[in-house]
């Protein structure tokens, strides 16, 4: 087991890791931008080091500062948690070339996966059932017309690289079809340097269910259940429960979309935690949609109702040690719901609400849990990611998991910024929300019937 790991990351994710691995009596290095000295990571774990200035490009994304304080402090592997490198594989190679274990997958699986153009062939390959669309990228308005004809209107344009909800246009007709790819290829430049694209069929009114999967690097490969995260707005999760509400899911279906999981995993051989994500249509048909080669926002779930330390596995699962579990030890029991929660104002179009937390009030009790990095006084940058918690709430059905939710919700106070608390909170008060009746497109349905 290793002694010190460093955490490539900040945040709410960077203070869980710093908890899992005080658990399992490891010592943590914090890196922190210039922005971030006062973050509660870098107040909290053993060791902190400023890696540069506030942008990201700066500081969480400098690869070279980053394996520099791991030579400075002697640590012996690197956690990247989710988003900045989490999923870059040069990173990866180059952790494992200056001797630093990387708490992830094999750079070749993140390759292999990152690139949605080509992990669609790869899935098609490992017999793992696909959306109808491009094999590969699209290299020409003429063939993106054509493959649009074959499988059929309504089409999505995808960026190869993308992620996040970027670089991603729905196309209704031939005539919004060039000005689409031409939006995504732009976008995906930006956020990406990669304007690669490709053409997938639109699934109407599908449910996002993902599938969790760990694997160690002895070739053993489970699959933790589901998790439901069809409430998105513009691609973007909001809130995600596991098991799944659908009416169609059911133990049949829970194993075979874990089999394909698996299935999907070995094809690259995968090791580590990461995710398989799918799309549900109301056949219960489903479509491999993408992998996340690391751990997830929404991972909390699925420790609630397996009982497993997710967080923990990965460590475990990098300095060589095999599962714990086998499929046959995995039942989900209960129900468990993550409401992320943001600093942004929902009443003018979700902006950002950087500032100074000037109170806090976070909600407690049994079921419920809080992973933030906010505290009273602490100043929020304007320079990451809006989230500022996760709300997770646990009970035996999915009604009192909701019940439960509703209070603490009502109890979360943040005060001097803005928050989407009350957005939530309304939102799971929503008859359809609450019979579990909703797919993908169900925010958007709603914020246009409130126009």
């Amino acid at each position: 087991m290793f002694n010190k790991i460093l955490i490539a990351n900040r945040g709410e994710i960077a203070v869980r890791i710093i908890r899992a691995c005080r658990e399992l009596g490891i010592r943590t290095v914090a890196v922190c931008s210039e922005a971030d000295r006062m973050a509660l990571h870098a107040q909290i774990a053993d060791e902190t080091i400023c890696i540069g200035l506030a942008p990201s490009k700066d500081s969480y994304l400098n690869m070279q500062a980053i394996l520099a304080a791991c030579e400075v402090t002697g640590a012996q592997a690197v956690h990247p948690g989710f988003g900045f490198l989490s999923e870059n594989s040069s990173f990866a190679r180059l952790c494992e070339r200056c001797g630093v274990k990387f708490i992830g997958p094999a750079p070749e699986s993140i390759d292999r996966m990152g690139d949605k153009a080509n992990a669609k062939i790869t899935m098609k390959n490992a017999k793992v059932p696909v959306v109808p669309g491009s094999d590969g990228a699209v290299t020409s308005m003429a063939q993106a017309k054509r493959i649009a004809r074959e499988v059929g209107y309504p089409v999505m344009v995808k960026a190869s690289a993308g992620g996040g909800g970027r670089g991603i246009r729905r196309v209704d007709s031939e005539e919004e079809l060039e000005s689409a790819v031409i939006a995504a290829q732009q976008e995906a430049l930006r956020f990406f340097s990669d304007d690669t694209i490709y053409l997938e069929k639109f699934i109407v009114d599908p449910r996002h269910v993902e599938i969790q999967i760990l694997g160690d690097e002895h070739g053993n490969l489970i699959h933790l259940g589901e998790r439901d995260c069809s409430l998105q707005r513009r691609n973007q999760k909001m809130i995600e429960e596991s098991p799944s509400p659908s009416p169609l899911m059911n133990d049949e279906l829970r194993a075979r979309m874990g089999e394909a999981a698996v299935n999907a995993a070995r094809a690259v051989g995968y090791y580590n935690a990461g995710t398989i994500e799918f799309l549900l249509d109301a056949n219960g048909d489903f479509y491999f949609m993408e992998m996340n080669t690391r751990v997830q926002v929404e991972h909390p779930v699925t420790e609630f109702v397996t009982g497993i330390d997710i967080v923990q596995q990965q460590i475990k699962i990098a300095a060589g040690e095999p599962l714990e579990y086998k499929q046959g030890d995995i039942t989900l029991k209960g129900h468990a719901i993550e409401c992320r929660i943001n600093a942004e104002n929902p009443a003018f179009g979700f902006r950002p609400s950087p500032g100074t937390v000037q109170a806090l009030h976070m909600p407690g009790g049994p079921g419920i849990r809080v992973d933030s990095a906010m505290y009273a006084g602490y100043t929020i940058p304007p320079y990451y990611d809006s989230m500022i918690a996760k709300l997770i709430a646990y009970a035996p059905t999915r009604e009192q998991a909701l019940a439960k939710m509703k209070w603490a919700l009502a109890e979360f106070l943040v005060e001097g910024v803005d928050t989407n608390i009350d957005f939530q909170l309304d939102l799971l008060r929503d008859r359809d929300v609450e019979r579990g009746n909703f797919d993908i497109g169900f925010l958007a349905r709603r914020a246009n019937k409130q126009c």
